[in-house]
């Protein structure tokens, strides 16, 4: 808001107040006059206010006043409010939060407003929320935006993308005014990251492992469901490791290909995406149970991958969210042993969880992240 017009507003609230006593005089006292707290809701000017952004879905996005109820639809955008000091701030989760008791231990308490995908509008109103957050392209507008009055804004940011990420944090300190968290946060991501692109920046790309990305959630025996760069996500992470997605090119975002397909490309590494394990569990068996079902896949025995045992389950909350450096981690020692053997990404892990959880948990003794696990792990 400009100068001028804050001296406009300001203006107006001293005629209001001066007629308010003239009344209360002219009509001997009769009529109460209006005092400054009760004209301070309409006529509050917060500083710094309004903020502007663009948000996932290129849309522009302004908020006129500090978010103070915040409605969360996925985790990713849970887990950056929470890393930027705002836990305190959501008032409403999508029902797939409340599994996440472990990692979510206060927002997964929250009021739940419906799924992901999908809100119930009079829940968020109940709540009297300031704004709902989202993925940029999901759910679609018919199930937010136009269910919603326009004084609830929503705010349409991803948190799963590594490409980016960082600049969403940004965004989101911006929003929340909580910038000195948000450089917190980006001195960690920068450590790291800057860390392994600066050495995969020198591996000359003959070099380079060919990597198949398995979505090894789907046990079909005939055909592997996997990731084009298009998909974003695990493909860039892939690449930023210094690996060579065999799928990159194809046409789809998550194609579905042959095992004769992947027998042709000859993979030197294989990295499959689990939603098994994670924070809720300590019990690794049933990632063992799909680490075998990958490496038992008719012809994979005669694949180097499989013959150099470097095939590998990365849990989902790895790779995406603001944690997503500790799966970047990862994948950059699983492809590059030797070059990287001092990066330890469980001590990376284990600092996230200190610094932007906010929960007590040891990520040595608990959970299932990684399958098998590296040696000192």
């Amino acid at each position: 808001m400009n100068t001028s017009k804050k001296q406009k507003i300001v203006i107006a609230v001293l005629v209001i107040i001066l007629l308010g006593f003239s009344s209360a005089a002219y009509l001997g006292g009769l009529v109460k006059h209006i005092g400054v707290d009760e004209l301070e809701g309409g006529t509050h000017i917060y500083t710094g206010y309004p903020r502007n952004i663009t948000d996932a879905a290129g849309r522009n996005v302004t908020i006129d006043k500090p978010l103070e109820r915040i409605v969360v639809l996925n985790t990713d955008v849970a887990e950056a409010i929470r890393a930027l000091g705002a836990e305190g701030r959501i008032v409403g989760i999508s029902d797939t939060i409340t599994k996440g008791t472990v990692f979510f231990p206060g927002i997964s308490k929250k009021a739940v407003v419906g799924s992901w995908k999908e809100i119930d509008p009079e829940a968020v109103l109940r709540l009297d929320a300031d704004a709902v957050f989202a993925y940029g392209k999901w759910p679609g507008p018919e199930y937010i935006e136009d269910k919603l009055p326009p004084t609830i804004t929503v705010i349409r940011l991803d948190f799963y993308k590594p490409e980016t990420l960082r600049a969403e944090m940004l965004k989101l300190g911006y929003l929340l005014d909580e910038e000195e968290n948000a450089s917190e946060y980006i001195n960690w991501h920068d450590k790291y990251v800057n860390e392994i692109e600066e050495k995969v920046s020198g591996i000359a790309e003959e070099d380079k492992p060919k990597v198949f990305l398995d979505n090894s959630g789907k046990e079909s025996m005939k055909e592997r469901k996997t990731y084009s760069r298009k998909s974003g996500g695990i493909s860039t992470l892939c690449e930023l490791a210094g690996g060579k997605n065999i799928a990159a090119e194809l046409e789809a975002a998550y194609p579905k290909v042959e095992l004769e397909w992947i027998l042709k490309q000859n993979p030197e590494v294989i990295v499959g995406l689990t939603n098994r394990g994670g924070y809720e569990t300590d019990d690794d068996s049933e990632v063992e149970e799909e680490y075998k079902r990958v490496i038992e896949l008719t012809g994979f025995d005669n694949i180097p991958a499989v013959e150099d045992n470097r095939v590998y389950l990365i849990g989902n909350s790895m790779p995406f969210a603001p944690g997503y450096p500790i799966g970047l981690a990862y994948m950059a020692k699983w492809f590059y042993p030797e070059e990287f053997e001092d990066l330890d990404p469980q001590a990376i892990h284990q600092e996230y969880v200190d610094k932007f959880c906010g929960i007590d948990f040891d990520v040595t003794e608990r959970g299932v992240f990684v399958y098998p696990e590296m040696e000192g792990s």
